[in-house]
């Protein structure tokens, strides 16, 4: 991780949940915050990702720059080039982990979590209404393998060396968020983590980790923003895939869920970022274009357009960071190393490393 200068204001960068398009949407988004500033995003104080941003979170906090994410994507190879893990990146698969394959398994039958279910009904005031609904779907029935196998390629073993990498996910018992990689979580792996962040209710099989269940961050919050409200920042920059300040024609019943969905997720963004701003620190906040939402399309966990998304949201994110106003509160950040900001020139043979090793043990 690359030092932060002294006397540098102390950055935090907020990854939020949108499944395999919301993933490609940040992957656009962190290149051109690179381009546009010239920091790198994985250097940020404090790094926060829920579900699809726990996935860009945990590569960035592991090393791999957002132009290699970018470049991996379009099917580029670099020969010579090979993980922490010693396979060459070329084998690594193209789409973060967007395989879908059944977990092995008894096939679910009834609700995925009767205590979740019962609990929302006895206490619905105290649960979201994403939580209310997660107890008494179905457990999922997808593997969270591929997921966990991506960030392997990163960090074999352990956690990242990042010191405050946290990645949000939700006990299925209790719909009680925990930020994994925090002290005061339970001990986990970061492949386990970020697979729990991203396990969707109904869809992808829940992530036990230190005898309990867990799954996606987002059921909790899409963003959860408001984790950082108690830590001593200057500046917090948060990528949001499931929001925007662009409401699109929602005739479809498909397009009206997804317009309710992006609504909800605006409105709890914007009060997270209240909390953040009352406590004394900046908040910048980046969201899909209308053009990004018709790229994205209403379904989320499709694999089709993925690398379109990325190149929108390259070219939409540079043009919210053209704003003057954004750009004055972006100006303060560090320099970032010139390996992790672009592609180095030469034979990959010779770059020098990106991963950043193999991890530092289980984070208690």
């Amino acid at each position: 991780m690359t030092a932060r200068p002294a006397g540098g204001p102390r950055v935090g960068l907020v990854l939020g949940a949108g499944g395999v398009m919301g993933g490609a949407w940040l992957t656009g988004g962190l290149q051109a915050l690179v381009a546009e500033t010239g920091w790198d995003p994985g250097s940020a104080d404090y790094v926060v990702g829920t579900s699809a941003g726990a996935m860009m979170g945990a590569l960035l906090a592991s090393g791999v720059p957002p132009w290699f994410m970018v470049a991996h994507s379009a099917g580029e190879v670099f020969q010579g080039l090979a993980g922490p893990d010693g396979r060459p990146a070329a084998s690594a698969d193209r789409s973060a982990g967007a395989v879908f394959r059944l977990h092995r398994g008894l096939p679910p039958v009834g609700p995925g979590s009767w205590r979740l279910a019962l609990g929302s009904l006895r206490r619905p005031n105290r649960h979201t209404p994403a939580a209310l609904l997660a107890g008494w779907a179905p457990r999922g029935f997808i593997s969270t393998e591929p997921l966990k196998e991506t960030v392997r390629r990163a960090v074999p073993a352990g956690w990242a060396d990042h010191p405050n990498l946290w990645i949000m996910a939700c006990d299925y018992a209790t719909g009680r968020r925990v930020a994994f990689g925090r002290a005061d979580a339970p001990r986990s792996e970061l492949p386990d983590a970020v697979a729990a962040s991203c396990a969707i209710p109904g869809f992808y099989h829940p992530v036990p980790i230190a005898g309990r269940r867990y799954v996606d961050g987002g059921l909790y919050s899409n963003s959860n923003l408001d984790v950082l409200r108690q830590e001593r920042l200057d500046l917090v920059v948060c990528l949001n895939p499931t929001s925007s300040l662009h409401p699109t024609r929602a005739w479809s019943p498909a397009e009206r869920i997804a317009r309710g969905v992006r609504t909800a997720a605006g409105r709890r963004l914007g009060s997270e970022s209240k909390k953040l701003r009352a406590s004394g620190i900046d908040v910048v906040l980046i969201q899909p274009t209308a053009d990004d939402l018709e790229a994205m399309g209403t379904n989320l966990m499709s694999t089709r357009r993925r690398h379109t998304v990325i190149e929108v949201a390259t070219r939409t994110v540079a043009e919210q960071l053209h704003d003057p106003a954004v750009r004055n509160r972006l100006d303060g950040l560090p320099p970032g190393e010139e390996h992790m900001l672009r592609r180095p020139p030469g034979p990959a043979s010779g770059w020098p490393p990106l991963a950043r090793g193999r991890g530092r043990g289980t984070v208690a």
